[in-house]
């Protein structure tokens, strides 16, 4: 049962509150405390939907015990009464963040709507937190494909990154070699932001003739050129309200490149053979495997569109750099082969598992995947250190 507590140094009229709003209010308890002091050491025990507390009293006044608990447990609802009451007391507890301020002799009608709307306004906020937390939860669950695994140092520096910058809508370039999980990243802050319940579409940049990536991202009309039998939007429209996330984007051509520039700066694209210039609401990520400042210095990537792109930067180590992960990669990996072929999961024996962090993995999480299929497959009913020697090759 939720409860509300009154603070009154006067016996007679918290009797008289507690006898009318009980009756009132009969599916909530009500606490009594004497002073202040009693009345803080209560909100320091327990929380309470509702407390009701006058400003004059001894050992703390009403003012500074609003100020005290509101330090403590911020989410705390006050109506504050007084028979001294002025503008300045009530403007002065209302910016001390108190619901509302009722002056004596107390109107007691208008004292009941106000506690009734108070809690009203109390259960609304707890509903709106519970579904706030709900739905950053479910922003969290991600795909298992695109589950970020391990505990290592660099791991939770990457995840501290990405709770800060997921909520923002700031460019980040994510960096680091092949294999690595730089897509993860990609997701993971997809998935965490407001744009979470949007598209989130994917262009490998590395994996698109030159001459059709512009048509690809900012798509085509009919007709604009050999093979155009009919309009086609792009990747940029499809990812408006979510995320477009531009894979390699070290291999995209210098052509390529001052179109996205100009759609960035713009926030607008024009379909190849249109003059229509189309809005799009986008968020940009980018990914790439290349040193951006060699690429620069060659010529080869346009430096405006680096410091567009590159707000934020996030550099993924490979796995030789957080070996520690490999354990809980191959339990995850393990499971999730599992689950694709219908089996029971395979154990990994201890010395497997220090067999395997003592290879160098130059393909990294992509290549241990690979191999924790491999090892599942050919191994015997847990996969041992010599399974490992035996199917491994470095």
């Amino acid at each position: 049962m939720q409860k509300i507590l009154i603070v009154e140094d006067e016996k007679a009229i918290s009797g008289v509150l507690h006898s009318i709003l009980s009756d009132e209010l009969s599916n909530y308890e009500f606490i009594i405390a004497e002073d202040g002091l009693e009345g803080y050491k209560q909100i320091e025990k327990e929380d309470f939907a509702l407390v009701i507390s006058d400003i004059k009293m001894p050992k703390l006044s009403g003012t500074e015990l609003l100020k005290q608990s509101l330090v403590l447990k911020p989410e705390t609802t006050f109506i504050m009464i007084s028979g001294h009451a002025d503008i300045d007391s009530a403007v002065s507890c209302l910016k001390d963040g108190a619901y509302d301020f009722i002056s004596k002799p107390i109107d007691i009608n208008r004292l009941i709507t106000s506690v009734k709307n108070a809690l009203a306004k109390e259960t609304l906020k707890k509903e709106n937190k519970n579904l706030q937390n709900e739905n950053k939860t479910l922003k969290k669950k991600v795909n298992k494909k695109y589950q970020m695994i391990g505990e290592s140092p660099a791991l939770k520096k990457i995840q501290d990154m990405i709770d800060k910058v997921a909520v923002s809508d700031a460019r980040v370039l994510i960096t680091g070699p092949n294999g690595a999980g730089k897509e993860l990243v990609a997701h993971a802050i997809h998935n965490q932001s407001e744009r979470g319940k949007g598209p989130m579409i994917e262009v490998n940049c590395a994996a698109i003739p030159s001459e059709l990536i512009e048509s690809e991202l900012f798509g085509h009309v009919k007709g604009s050129f050999t093979g155009a039998i009919k309009d086609k939007q792009g990747k940029f429209e499809q990812a408006s309200d979510g995320t477009i996330f531009l894979d390699e984007i070290g291999d995209m051509s210098l052509i390529a490149q001052a179109k996205v520039l100009r759609a960035l700066q713009e926030s607008k694209v024009s379909p190849v053979g249109s003059d229509k210039e189309i809005k799009v609401d986008v968020r940009v990520l980018a990914a790439t495997n290349k040193n951006m400042q060699k690429e620069i210095e060659a010529g080869r990537f346009r430096e405006d569109l680096y410091h567009r792109l590159s707000v934020i930067e996030i550099y993924v180590p490979p796995l030789d750099e957080r070996k520690e992960d490999i354990k809980l990669l191959v339990d995850h990996f393990s499971g999730m082969i599992a689950d694709e072929h219908g089996t029971a999961m395979k154990k990994f024996d201890e010395d497997a598992i220090e067999a395997l962090k003592a290879l160098s993995w130059t393909g990294n999480i992509r290549e241990l995947r690979n191999v924790v299929e491999r090892l599942i497959i050919l191994g015997g009913n847990s996969v041992s250190k010599e399974d490992v020697a035996n199917f491994v090759r470095k």
